[in-house]
This record gives C-alpha cells, sequence and structure tokens, in this order.
C-alpha cells in the first residue's frame, strides 16, 4: 500500500487524496518527530512557569482571562474537547472526515503546536487502522478552525465519542481503538486546543473539489463539442489564432480541448445549410470562454490551496526562538473566498450546457432535430423532462452560488466576532460538484442522441469514441419513450468515473 510521510513543510495534494481516498498509510518523518519533540520541551518550560500563556496555562476565546493552576490542565485539555465537540446534523463523509485528520496531523508536525509526539503517531495509527471519527455537518464557522469537526476527531484520540471502523459499523471509539491496539492518548498542556485549532476540513474539501473539477472542466469541454456537432456548429470560432489575442490561459486550454475533440467531423461548418446563420448561439461560441474562466478559476484557488498545504496553522504558535504566540492565522478568509468563487464559476458553466441542451430539444433552434429528440413527437415526449431536471439542478446551483463567506455571526461573547464561514462554503461547494456532473451527464446524454439523429453525417472520431464508450456503459440511444432514470443514472456514472474524459483521450491525447 502506498505510504505518504508527513514532514515538518508541509503535504500535498496528491497526498491528502492519497490518504483521503485511496486509504495511503501515513509514517512521521524523523525530522517531524525531532520537531515535536522540541516544540514540546518549549511549552513544557513555560507550563512550569507562572506566568499565565494562553492555550497552555489560561482558559480559550472568552475565558482565556483565567490561570488555569498545573492540577486542572489535564481536564481543561480533556473539557475543550468534550465541550466543543458539539456538532449536528448529519455525519460528513469518510473521505473529507480522513482528510481533516490528515490535515490536522500536517501542522503537528510542523513542530509550531507543542504536541507530544506520541499524540502525533497515534493520530497516525487511527488513520492506518481505518478508524473514522463520526463528524457532524454543523458546527464551524470558519474560524478559530473548524472547531466542532477537529473536536469530534480528537475525542476519538481519546477513546470517547463514536467512530466507524474499517468496516463501516459505527462504534464506540473506545472499542475501536483497544480492537487495534492503540491507547487513547492522555492530552497535556496545550495539546487539546492545538488539535482544534485549523482550516483542516475547509482545505480539505478545497483539494477534493480542484481534482473532481478537474475531470470536470475536461469533461465539460467535451460535451460542448458534442452539443456543437449536433447542432451543425461551426468550430472556427475555435482557432487558437483567436484564442492568442485574448490569452486567458484557461480559454486557449478549453479551446484545445474542443478542437481536439472536434477534428475530422462532419458535422461541423453547415451555417448556409437549409437553415443558414452568421454566427452559433453564445452557449456554444463562446464555451470556451466561459469555461476557460473557470479554469482560471481553478489556477488562482489551487494556489491558495498550495499556500495552505504548506502552512502551520494554530494558535497560539511555538516559535523556533522559544516564543509561544497568539496570531489569528486560524482565520479561513483565504480558503473560504476560493471555495464561494469556485461555486459560482461551477454554477455558470452548469448554465451554459443546459442551455446547450434546451437548443438541442427545442426544434426551433436545432436545425432540424426533432422536437426534444423524440421517436415520434406527440406520441413521445423525448427528453423534455431530463431537460426539466437538468434546469432544477441549475436553479439550485445558482442558489449554492451565493457566497457563504459574505456573511459573519459573532460567537463566544464577542470575541469571535469575525469568522469566515469557510466550512460552510466548502459543504456547499460539495453539493454544487455533484450537481455539475449530473447537469454534464444530462447534455451528454441529449448531444450524444442528438449526434447519431443526424443520418448520413459523421462525428469526428473521438465523438464517436465517445458515443461508443457511452453505450457500453449502458447510456442508451436514440428510440422510442421509456423509463428514463436508469439511462440518465448510467450517463452520471459515465461522467462521475472520469470515462467520458477517458473514452475521448483514447482519440485526443491527453487533454488540457
Amino acid at each position: 500500500m502506498h505510504t505518504v510521510v508527513v514532514g515538518t513543510s508541509g503535504v500535498t495534494a496528491s497526498d491528502v487524496l492519497a490518504v483521503a481516498r485511496g486509504g495511503a498509510r501515513v509514517e512521521l518523518s524523523g525530522a517531524a518527530v525531532t520537531a515535536l519533540a522540541a516544540a514540546r520541551g518549549i511549552v513544557d518550560a513555560l507550563a512550569a512557569k507562572p506566568d499565565p500563556v494562553y492555550g497552555v496555562s489560561t482558559g480559550f476565546g472568552a475565558l482565556a482571562t483565567r490561570h488555569i493552576s498545573q492540577e486542572l490542565r489535564a481536564q481543561l485539555q480533556r473539557n475543550i474537547v468534550r465541550s466543543h465537540a458539539a456538532g449536528m446534523g448529519p455525519r460528513v463523509e469518510r473521505e473529507v472526515v480522513r482528510a481533516l485528520m490528515f490535515l490536522r496531523l500536517k501542522t503537528v508536525c510542523s513542530g509550531h503546536t507543542g504536541v507530544r509526539p506520541e499524540v502525533a503517531q497515534t493520530m497516525a495509527d487511527v488513520l492506518n487502522a481505518g478508524i473514522t471519527p463520526v463528524v457532524h455537518e454543523y458546527g464551524s464557522l470558519g474560524c478559530s478552525g473548524d472547531l466542532a469537526p477537529l473536536s469530534h476527531c480528537a475525542l476519538t484520540l481519546m477513546g470517547e465519542g463514536d467512530a466507524e471502523g474499517p468496516d463501516g459499523v459505527v462504534r464506540p471509539a473506545g472499542e475501536l481503538l483497544a480492537a487495534h491496539g492503540i491507547a487513547p492518548v492522555e492530552l497535556r498542556e496545550k495539546e487539546g486546543l492545538a488539535l482544534l485549532n485549523g482550516t483542516d476540513g475547509m482545505l480539505g474539501m478545497l483539494v477534493m473539489a480542484l481534482a473532481d473539477l478537474d475531470t470536470l472542466y475536461k469533461s465539460a469541454d467535451v460535451t460542448a463539442a458534442l452539443s456543437l456537432e449536433a447542432l451543425l456548429g461551426t468550430d472556427k470560432v475555435l482557432a487558437p489564432e483567436l484564442h492568442a489575442i485574448r490569452p486567458h490561459p484557461g480559454q486557449g486550454a478549453s479551446a484545445a480541448n474542443m478542437l481536439a475533440v472536434l477534428r475530422g467531423s462532419g458535422l461541423t461548418g453547415h451555417h448556409q445549410d437549409d437553415a443558414p446563420r452568421v454566427q452559433d448561439a453564445y452557449s456554444v461560441r463562446c464555451a470556451p470562454q466561459v469555461a476557460g474562466a473557470g479554469r482560471d478559476t481553478m489556477a488562482h484557488a489551487r494556489l491558495v490551496a498550495e499556500r495552505e498545504l504548506a502552512s502551520a496553522v494554530d494558535n497560539p504558535v511555538v516559535l523556533p526562538d522559544g516564543r509561544v504566540e497568539s496570531n489569528g492565522n486560524f482565520h479561513g478568509a483565504p480558503v473560504a473566498y476560493v471555495l464561494d468563487f469556485l461555486a459560482i464559476a461551477v454554477a455558470d458553466l452548469a448554465s451554459i450546457a443546459e442551455r446547450r441542451t434546451d437548443r438541442l430539444l427545442d426544434k426551433n433552434r436545432s436545425h432540424g432535430l426533432p422536437p426534444f429528440l423524440a421517436d415520434d413527437a406527440g406520441v413521445d415526449s423525448g427528453l423534455m423532462i431530463a431537460q426539466y431536471t437538468q434546469a432544477a439542478l441549475v436553479s439550485e446551483l445558482k442558489r449554492l452560488a451565493v457566497p457563504a463567506s459574505a456573511d459573519s455571526i459573532p460567537s463566544s461573547a464577542m470575541q469571535e466576532d469575525h469568522v469566515s464561514m469557510g466550512w460552510s462554503a466548502a459543504r456547499k461547494l460539495r453539493t454544487a460538484v455533484d450537481n455539475l456532473t449530473r447537469v454534464l451527464a444530462v447534455e451528454l446524454y441529449a448531444a450524444t442522441r442528438a449526434i447519431e439523429l443526424r443520418e448520413g453525417l459523421a462525428p469526428a472520431p473521438a465523438s464517436q469514441a465517445v458515443i461508443d464508450a457511452a453505450r457500453a456503459a449502458g447510456v442508451r440511444g436514440a428510440g422510442p419513450d421509456r423509463f428514463l432514470a436508469p439511462d440518465l443514472a448510467a450517463a452520471d456514472a459515465f461522467v462521475r468515473g472520469g470515462e467520458l474524459v477517458t473514452a475521448a483521450e483514447k482519440v485526443t491525447g491527453p487533454l488540457r
């Protein structure tokens, strides 16, 4: 099994995906263990002094003014975990929880948190055992870290609360730890706080969303090309020289992908046939501009994610010169903004795909295709309601595009009076990515059927490869009305699993 080694300088997006989705094992580097021990020595020295130090010998948040005596400090750390494990609502997905735990371990191993090496090792052991704490949907405001989600994870390290075992069964965490030979941790000064104070949940969801969107944006280029063919559009608007004079990188990449898919098509360039037109509609002609802008948004989001992956997010932090300093690095604004930005781009990409689908179904705008791509219009409704479903998804995506980060709700007796709502931004982006997949699946379903209805005109080799692969995957073609939901589910799986892109790339080579 693949192993990810966590050092002192952060991790990569591929590391996160390997652990969260691939079940990779986690190991601590020698340098990380050394850094952990050194930082812990600083915390122990401060803990022995009479002077109050936030997070070491004081309360937290609005209660930070109270000095905590040595005999109560272990109880303080246990209490912060127990009281902050206050999540509610549905369970969060396993891959999100694994990303959350792994990214907290990443910060712990930086040597800036003061956590003992044995606590970090227990975090790795829990991940390697396939134990997944039960984390709930609500409880994070995205400031002072993803507090409730991280607290539920820390509770598992203490052997308390509930967790899911590798068999998928939820059991008391203490039983699961014992079954895997893992001793619960007894938290000491600062450790409870250090396990809760990070942007790890929202960052993990950002990393996974970017991975999913990388495939979906390629998928959108393919479905847009198929729709262009089905509408007898022109590929002249995709010429590299046109995009070179407006040099947005994403736009150029999207246009190049569409052009690669359309190479050799017998369906393009029929503008002056039976229904002459000078230009294609915006939803066809401007596909690279819209998809390209989303790609460039992803590039910015990826840069933010990379910086955050290299960060040590905690409060207070242990500095190499021995200081333990309070700071605001836990604030989720940098991550929250790009999560919201991506939700806007996703909504717009889905919106333009839906407009192309609607055009394919409208006999007044489809340039010779039957109404709703029906076999016997009137007797058959064809894809009329498939487009309704797609429109409902797009409407939902527009609501999900309303930014969470523009909101703030004060907490902790006005001590934490401006929060990022980054966790909420991440949760709605996950839904948006899921719905975009379905929207593209409907466009794929309509476009492949429409191409097959263009009798006597041959699609591009890449388009034919996509159609053949889709049919083999259970995405059925034209014919009389039938129970449509299974066909749409097959199309969804075809897009979601990356088979759409794979089929096109067998002809085009790697898409950008």
